[in-house]
């Protein structure tokens, strides 16, 4: 059962790769250096987004009835 589109499933690998990213890239790091433990909330929510897209679901969608893969409306 899929529930992510193909624009949905490269817009969240995209942005969970970057967000995986951000706290370790080194002209950023000195951005998200106060932030303490939300860093590395940045890199879980970025984990959870490229697990989505791969896997083409999203649990949240199934709790608030979205699909936007055209696939699964039949």
């Amino acid at each position: 059962m899929t529930n992510v589109g193909g624009l949905d499933r490269i817009m969240r690998f995209g942005v969970g790769v970057l967000l995986i990213l951000f706290p370790f890239v080194p002209g950023l790091q000195g951005l998200v250096a106060g932030w303490g433990v939300w860093q590395y909330a940045l890199t879980a929510a970025g984990v959870v987004m490229v697990g989505t897209a791969f896997f083409r679901f999203c649990p949240a969608y199934v709790l608030f009835g979205i699909r936007t893969c055209p696939l699964s409306r039949r």
